[in-house]
């Protein structure tokens, strides 16, 4: 591939057989997008065949059509020794090859699908095809994962492999499924390996060659490139490795978040759990643990974040497409900043964990980004960029055949003492700040929707608590209605609108909440279970009472217990109306009963996570009909543990 004057880059095929001068046929003729250095930097053609993925020096990435049997192909010879050799159709000359004197007859081929400058102003490194996707890389410190959709090019998600390895050369695919990064670090080459997540050899060149080729073996590596005008080789025998891996490392820092996808079928073994985390290391991880081999495999790590990983939350968990999990995966923490994945994870007998995931990312959000779009920012006060997300959870019953639009919403505890509410339109890829209010003017740390039915008519509420101990309920049925209404005719641009006041706040303790959990119970009821810093757990039972014009909220029996634990209780669910799983700092998992107007401790188990940050409850039938529990906590690591619910109570002895 040659690229030549006004962004005009042809493609030649040349053939050399022993005895004869090389020949050479022009194949096609590709057209550029317009840019200030307009020429090509690498290129490869589609396994699929008939297209060609190339990228310039803008950082773009072009599709073309390429095909050998279409249109016609100019043949020449090539000079060797002042003389030509005929062996095509048209006679060679020594001032014009006749290939070139006939390219006119060429189309000039246009690009089908164009992602302008996708890696940056610094150019495009390399396109490599396996398995079924596209890799590119760039000088911008990450390689993007794409796939043809049609005649299409479509990102689905780019990697970061380590900090600091700005300059990513090339991307090798070994035959233990390890991927190699190449590329330059500071004065170095460097080759990373994702799969130990470290680099494997480093070696001290200058850094940021154009022209440098790499070799290695079992036996040997080799390392070459141009410095001065001068060959530099570096070569090596190859060394065992001193170090063995026991036990790989699911973060660098500590778990801050997890939540449960759902399960993944494996025929002729027990079904294999499915698990988000989010880490302080600003990455999240998609892992299974198998209860079989009780061991945690890393399936894909996700890397858009620029700091912390503080909250997850999953629209339809355990959702089934084919024959596995789909789930889109809300992240945020640190800066501002959320991002949204849709997960695909189904079972694979060649995979080393059973199962494969695929990991495509829908949209991102930074109120940094979104507050440099503002018209009129400058009479405004401007967000505070060290803004944290504490909590996510997304709002349910939102996507329904009433509204115009497929439009999910996520709501959003603000460490700047904000509520806010996001609209994500999947198949738009955006995601938009729609409402929020700064009712409890401190931070906010956690916040749960839910979804009230009475009558055939739906009310969506929303739970927030701050650092005061106090918990505040919202209806944001109205808010959600017109945000609808809004993007729909703006096109999915808007002004957030503002959540009003919430219907009812309860001091539910002392100081911070840390743990909170709604279970709905029948006849319009709500048990609310939260847990604070002063490891006290508070029950309340609402009752939500649906008028004509507005909706009422009615504290029906509240139940306190001080000193339930002897550190900060971060965790708590509600298994069954009378039924309480709390977890703290203290490392104690405690289950308890609840009666009229008390909470008696029923047992309690130790587990061996340290500074405790989160957990996650489901429950699975067994094959006798009985309920088993099982409950996943993270902190300085992870455990999963399972057990059996006590019966529930008689009839009589049942709280009121």
């Amino acid at each position: 591939l040659a690229s030549g004057p006004d962004g005009e880059m042809l493609w030649l095929d040349i053939t050399h057989r022993p005895g004869k001068a090389p020949s050479v046929k022009l194949m096609g003729r590709y057209q550029l997008p317009p840019c200030k250095q307009r020429w090509h930097t690498c290129a490869a053609f589609l396994p699929q065949g008939g297209l060609l993925v190339c990228g310039d020096r803008r950082g773009s990435l072009l599709l073309f059509p390429c095909s050998s049997s279409q249109g016609w192909a100019a043949e020449s010879t090539v000079i060797t020794n002042g003389d030509t050799n005929p062996v095509g159709k048209v006679s060679g000359s020594k001032s014009e090859p006749s290939c070139l004197s006939h390219k006119g007859d060429l189309p000039l081929e246009t690009p089908l699908s164009v992602l302008f400058g996708l890696h940056g102003k610094t150019g495009v490194n390399s396109v490599t095809c396996h398995g079924g996707y596209i890799y590119s890389t760039g000088r911008d410190g990450v390689y993007r994962q794409l796939r043809l959709q049609g005649q299409q090019l479509e990102v689905l998600r780019k990697h970061r492999p380590c900090k600091g390895l700005q300059w990513i050369e090339e991307l090798r695919f070994t035959p233990d499924r390890d991927l190699l990064v190449l590329g330059f670090h500071a004065d170095s080459f460097v080759v990373w390996s994702s799969r130990t997540g470290e680099n494997i050899h480093c070696i001290p060149c200058g850094g940021g060659h154009r022209s440098w080729s790499y070799c290695s073996s079992p036996e040997a590596e080799a390392f070459t490139f141009i410095k001065s005008g001068d060959v530099m080789l570096y070569h090596c025998q190859a060394e065992p490795r001193e170090q063995q891996l026991l036990l790989a490392s699911l973060h660098g820092r500590e778990i801050t978040c997890v939540r449960r996808v759902g399960a993944v079928e494996v025929p002729g073994h027990a079904a294999i759990n499915v698990f988000v985390t989010g880490s302080e290391d600003t990455t999240a991880c998609v892992l299974v643990l198998s209860e079989r081999s009780r061991v945690a495999t890393p399936l894909a790590r996700l890397s858009d974040h620029i700091s912390s990983v503080k909250a997850l939350a999953l629209a339809s968990p355990g959702g089934l497409c084919g024959e596995g999990l789909s789930t889109l995966v809300f992240s945020a923490g640190g800066r501002a900043q959320i991002e949204c994945y849709r997960l695909l994870c189904a079972w694979d007998s060649d995979s080393e964990s059973s199962v494969a995931c695929q990991v495509v990312h829908v949209a991102s959000h930074r109120l940094d980004e979104y507050w440099e779009r503002k018209k009129n920012r400058h009479k405004l006060v401007k967000m505070d960029p060290e803004t944290r997300y504490m909590c996510l959870s997304v709002v349910p019953g939102t996507s329904t055949e009433e509204l115009p639009t497929p439009w999910k919403f996520l709501a959003a505890a603000c460490s700047d003492g904000s509520v806010r509410v996001f609209g994500l339109l999947e198949t738009a890829r955006k995601l938009v700040l729609v409402a929020e209010s700064f009712h409890h003017q401190r931070c906010v740390l956690k916040v749960e929707a839910f979804l009230h039915v009475q009558a055939g008519q739906e009310r969506h509420l929303l739970c927030s608590a701050a650092t005061d101990g106090s918990i505040a309920f919202w209806d944001i049925t109205g808010t959600i209605t017109a945000v609808t209404d809004a993007l729909h005719q703006a096109e999915g641009e808007m002004q957030p609108l503002a959540l009003g006041t919430p219907l009812l706040t309860v001091m539910a303790h002392s100081c911070g909440v840390n743990s909170l959990h709604i279970h709905g119970m029948p006849e319009g009821r709500y048990l609310v279970a939260s847990g604070s810093d002063d490891g006290s757990i508070h029950l309340c039972l609402l009752e939500v009472a649906q008028g004509e014009a507005e909706t009422c909220l009615h504290v029906l029996e509240r139940v306190a217990r001080p000193c339930a634990h002897a550190a900060h209780v971060t965790g708590i669910r509600v298994l069954r109306p009378d039924l309480l799983l709390s977890a703290s700092v203290d490392q104690r998992l405690t289950l308890w009963r609840r009666g009229p107007g008390r909470l008696d401790p029923l047992s309690t188990t130790f587990f061996h996570v340290p500074d405790l940050a989160e957990l996650d409850c489901w429950e699975v039938a067994e094959a006798g009909g009985e309920l088993q529990y099982y409950c996943v906590l993270c902190g300085q690591g992870l455990e999963m543990l399972h057990g059996t619910a006590p019966p529930e109570p008689s009839p009589l002895q049942a709280p009121q």
